[in-house]
C-alpha cells in the first residue's frame, strides 16, 4: 500500500490559481487534489463532452471553501467538511476558493483530463 500527498502528486494542471495533481492509487482509480480558485466555472472546459457534462464518476471530500454542480436535473451546492460522490453528468463552479481530494476510475478520468487539457490548450 502506498499513502499519497498533495505535495507528492505530480500537477496535471495548473495556471490562474488552478493546480490540479493527480495519481494512480491502484485499483484502477486515481487520486487528485484540486485547488480551485473562486468563481472557476469547469463547464466551458466540458464543451464537447456527452451533455457538455463531465462523464466520469467522482467521490471525493471537499476540505475548503464551497462548490456548485450543475446536472441534467437540477443544481446541487456542497461545502468543506462534505463528502460526496458524482455521478456521470456534472459540472462544478467553485462559489469561493476550493480544496478538495477526489477519487476516480482512471481511464475515464483521464480522458476527461485530456478534454479539458485539450479545449484549454
Amino acid at each position: 500500500m502506498t499513502g499519497f500527498t498533495r505535495e507528492d502528486t505530480p500537477v496535471a494542471m495548473e495556471g490562474g490559481g488552478l493546480d490540479f495533481r493527480m495519481q494512480e492509487a491502484g485499483g484502477d482509480m486515481t487520486v487528485a487534489f484540486i485547488h480551485l480558485p473562486r468563481g472557476t466555472d469547469m463547464a466551458p472546459a466540458l464543451k464537447g463532452l456527452e451533455g457538455d457534462l463531465c462523464q466520469c464518476p467522482h467521490w471525493g471530500y471537499l476540505l475548503k471553501g464551497r462548490l456548485r454542480v450543475r446536472t441534467a436535473s437540477g443544481d446541487e451546492n456542497y461545502e468543506a467538511g462534505q463528502a460526496y460522490y458524482w455521478g456521470p453528468g456534472h459540472a462544478p463552479e467553485a462559489l469561493e476558493d476550493v480544496d478538495v481530494v477526489e477519487f476516480s476510475p482512471t481511464a475515464e478520468f483521464n480522458a476527461v483530463i485530456d478534454h479539458v487539457k485539450a479545449q484549454s490548450g
